[in-house]
């Protein structure tokens, strides 16, 4: 059943600046993309949320927000993949009517150096982390044309503007997502949609937790705030630029310094 304008701004909280709009938010099972959903819930969106694999995670992120009184929605895609995607986006605009923001946050690693990279760690990483943004863009855009009316924020990262060692794959993913940033906003900055990109620094997630202790102990020591960002922090710069009508075609650095 789809839901009219009407009944799904009667089922957020009236006074929530996001309320009656729907958001989508791709990898939104865990780390970044759990906080960013939560935060968009938290101020009245209504949230879907895709994931690959680890469906109670999933599912976790949903009864949180209902039980904060949100509505979300979980749905099985792979992001790297057309006809999923195209599934993905049909499934949140026959029950919820639209979308109104869009948030490409879906991404993996496969950190090697360049000699041991092979063909699939590149075809992997690109795959998910970038062509993933041109098939739920293209899957969203004309809708968003049509209401005149869209914020899409793409999840970038620090790798995408100085690099990383061990990922030529992964930096070319997130420095992508940049120039079609840029470009799309462009496109779309006279039709009352804007297009973001946020560049987290190094976060506490799981992928972060998961590197040696001096390794991470090395990059904190350069971080001119001396600690690592928190899920939450990038989730509030979604949230800023999802209510932002004259910002377009920007990278907001949430780094703590670290990149200038």
């Amino acid at each position: 059943m789809t839901l009219n304008a009407l009944e799904i701004t009667e089922i957020t909280e009236f006074g929530k600046p996001l309320a009656g709009q729907v958001a989508i938010v791709t990898g939104g099972s865990r780390g970044i993309g759990a906080a960013i959903a939560k935060e968009l819930a938290r101020n009245g969106a209504i949230v879907a949320i895709n994931f690959v694999s680890g469906f109670e995670k999933a599912e976790s992120v949903v009864k949180e927000i209902e039980a904060q009184g949100g509505t979300s929605f979980a749905f099985q895609s792979d992001v790297s993949k057309s006809e999923d995607v195209q599934n993905f986006i049909q499934a949140v605009k026959d029950r919820f009517g639209k979308i109104d923001i869009l948030v490409n946050n879906a991404g993996i690693t496969r950190d090697r150096t360049f000699r041991k990279l092979s063909t699939e760690d590149w075809n992997e990483v690109i795959d998910v982390n970038l062509n993933s943004v041109y098939h739920t863009t293209s899957a969203v855009i004309d809708h968003m044309l049509e209401q005149k009316y869209g914020r899409i924020i793409n999840i970038s990262s620090i790798i995408g503007q100085a690099g990383g060692f061990g990922q030529t794959n992964y930096s070319t993913s997130k420095a992508g997502m940049l120039g079609f940033t840029k470009s799309l906003a462009l496109e779309t900055a006279r039709s009352g949609i804007t297009v973001n990109a946020i560049c987290p620094g190094f976060i506490e997630t799981e992928m972060v937790g998961a590197m040696p202790e001096n390794v991470l102990e090395s990059i904190v020591s350069k971080v001119p705030m001396k600690r690592l960002g928190t899920t939450k922090e990038v989730a509030e710069a979604v949230l800023f630029l999802a209510q932002a009508e004259y910002i377009t075609g920007q990278a907001i650095n949430v780094n703590g310094g670290l990149y200038m």
